[in-house]
């Protein structure tokens, strides 16, 4: 067409076609990304053979992820699950000086917040979240999902189904996966006002079960929509869980 540029002439069509082809090109723009973080009271959980609490490991997997994001020139941004509010969170925003600012975020953040006593928290959290992100954008939930109210996986799922890639991490502590406490033992919640005595021995059968579907569950809201979903434990190598998400998005 007139007032094409003849230095994108494809050479190959023309010979193949017989007749004049320029070449088009699509540039990829920097797409955001958003890592979101769980700071409700049962994050603070951290068993007898843990490093660290939950809330730590999902902060250094969180930092890390920033880290790689930025290297690459993508704007991230960081936001919090509870807190009670008290947590500042980081706009989206790209350079040296962004990461930073998410690790001092992410320093400064106490594990607070009652999923029970207020169920609208992720609803909270994710509403911003809902309305910015843009087709192509990442994010990325850390979370226990234990204490989640009724709808919030569909309601983190619908972020992919707005084209958004979705990244799911369950980030559990290695006794709330085996319970590996012996005879009677009194559990009491960091969320809500629940406290129960049970035999470990007898119940950790139906409570591994019990487990499995809260995670079997999430993960059938977010891959039936086009997202990821992973386990991760608080004693995994935290290079090679922030390998496995990155990996997973990529593809």
């Amino acid at each position: 067409m007139p007032g094409d540029d003849l230095r994108w002439l494809d050479r190959r069509s023309m010979l193949r076609d017989e007749r004049l082809v320029i070449r088009q090109f699509e540039t990829e723009t920097d797409r955001a990304v958003a890592v979101v973080v769980d700071a409700s009271a049962s994050m603070a959980f951290r068993g007898p053979s843990a490093p660290d609490s939950k809330l730590a490991f999902a902060s250094l997997i969180a930092a890390a992820l920033g880290r790689v994001a930025l290297g690459g020139g993508d704007p991230v941004g960081l936001s919090f699950i509870g807190a009670d509010g008290h947590a500042r969170g980081v706009d989206k925003s790209a350079g040296r000086e962004q990461f930073d600012r998410i690790v001092a975020s992410l320093d400064a953040v106490t594990p607070r917040g009652d999923a029970y006593g207020d169920p609208a928290m992720l609803e909270r959290a994710l509403g911003t979240l809902a309305r910015t992100c843009r087709r192509g954008d990442v994010v990325v939930l850390l979370s226990d999902l234990l204490d989640e109210s009724d709808g919030d996986a569909q309601r983190v799922a619908a972020l992919a189904s707005r084209g958004c890639v979705l990244s799911v991490v369950q980030v559990l502590d290695p006794a709330e996966v085996e319970l590996p406490y012996r005879g009677t033992v009194r559990f009491r919640a960091l969320e809500g006002t629940a406290e129960v005595e049970i035999d470990a021995d007898r119940g950790r059968r139906e409570y591994r079960a019990r487990l499995g579907e809260i995670s079997d569950r999430w993960k059938l809201e977010v891959t039936r929509r086009g997202g990821r979903f992973q386990i991760a434990q608080t004693s995994d190598d935290p290079v090679q869980v922030v390998r496995t998400i990155v990996q997973r998005l990529r593809r």
